[in-house]
């Protein structure tokens, strides 16, 4: 039977899914983690992977684990993540060992290789949660499924494949390094084709597999133009969120991933006419038409609202 304190967190963690930002933060220093508190994000990725050196990994993990353990679970603070390593970098079992007794909101898995290894991945943290009386699934996975080529060909087997899916991110740095790219931007400063790609195949996976889809980050954090319209583009292609790498970043996407006042009172208005006429399919709301899509559309943005607002 899990502790009534797993069940307390199994309820605050599955209580609402959705972020507006995602904030990387290496776990080796412990400046950089307290600025990540302050920084307004929705989300902390404490990461064990790119930005740690090799012979950090291990203060990594223990300032991943102490860091949880100081503030993961508590009301105002940020949803904790944490970027294991691959799983074939011979890396992950150390940091599963360290951080899941500390029960993350989600495990990030970089290089994911498809549903499959969400399921390895899962089975893992299965056998960590019942050694450490946490509650059976309460440690989600969030894998970014697009930094290898062969990555691109699993895209539809996410569907189905895990209940710890919470979200989905796609990864253009190592994309970039796996197929020999010059560059995965254009002059202007948008992401060429084989990478527009990857971003649109990723947003159709999240969506087939029925959670949030989050883009990946503007690795320019100077360029707030850039970083700002990415934002936009991203939530009008469908997206709910953002990652960022520096906290100057949170600001803009918190701001561009709230949705306005009058989409809100839009959605709030499709919601009640149905709800006035529980037999119709098509109504006449402000001159327009709407349907059964877009009273979907309406209650996913409430619920979202929701969500945010806590």
């Amino acid at each position: 039977m899990p502790s009534s304190s797993s069940v307390l967190l199994e309820q605050f963690f599955l209580s609402v899914s959705t972020m507006r930002s995602l904030l990387f933060v290496p776990a080796d220093s412990p400046r950089k983690l307290a600025k990540g508190l302050e920084s307004g994000a929705d989300a902390l990725i404490l990461d064990l992977e790119d930005s740690i050196a090799p012979l950090a990994k291990e203060s990594a993990r223990m300032g991943a684990a102490e860091f949880l353990q100081a503030h993961g679970g508590r009301a105002g603070t940020p949803r904790l993540l944490v970027r294991i390593n691959a799983l074939d970098s011979g890396l992950a079992e150390a940091d599963l060992d360290a951080v899941a007794p500390c029960a993350p909101w989600a495990v990030m898995l970089p290089k994911a290789g498809g549903g499959a290894d969400v399921q390895h991945l899962g089975a893992k943290l299965a056998v960590r949660e019942a050694e450490n009386d946490l509650s059976d699934g309460l440690i989600g996975i969030l894998p970014i499924a697009t930094e290898t080529a062969a990555a691109i060909f699993t895209m539809g087997s996410y569907r189905g494949a895990s209940r710890r899916l919470r979200a989905m991110t796609w990864g253009a740095e190592d994309l970039a390094a796996d197929i020999g790219a010059q560059t995965n931007r254009l002059a202007n400063g948008e992401f060429s084709p084989p990478f527009q790609l990857a971003r649109n195949l990723m947003l159709f996976a999240a969506a087939a597999a029925e959670v949030e889809a989050v883009d990946t980050i503007c690795a320019n954090f100077r360029d707030e133009t850039l970083l700002r319209r990415e934002c936009v583009e991203a939530r009008r292609d469908g997206f709910t969120g953002k990652m960022a790498i520096h906290p100057a970043q949170v600001a803009i996407i918190n701001d561009v991933f709230m949705p306005p006042a009058e989409d809100i009172e839009r959605a709030r208005a499709i919601v009640a006419a149905f709800a006035d006429n529980p037999g119709a399919g098509v109504l006449a709301i402000d001159g327009a038409m709407i349907d059964r899509p877009h009273l979907r559309q309406a209650r996913r943005l409430l619920d979202r609202i929701a969500a945010i607002s806590g």
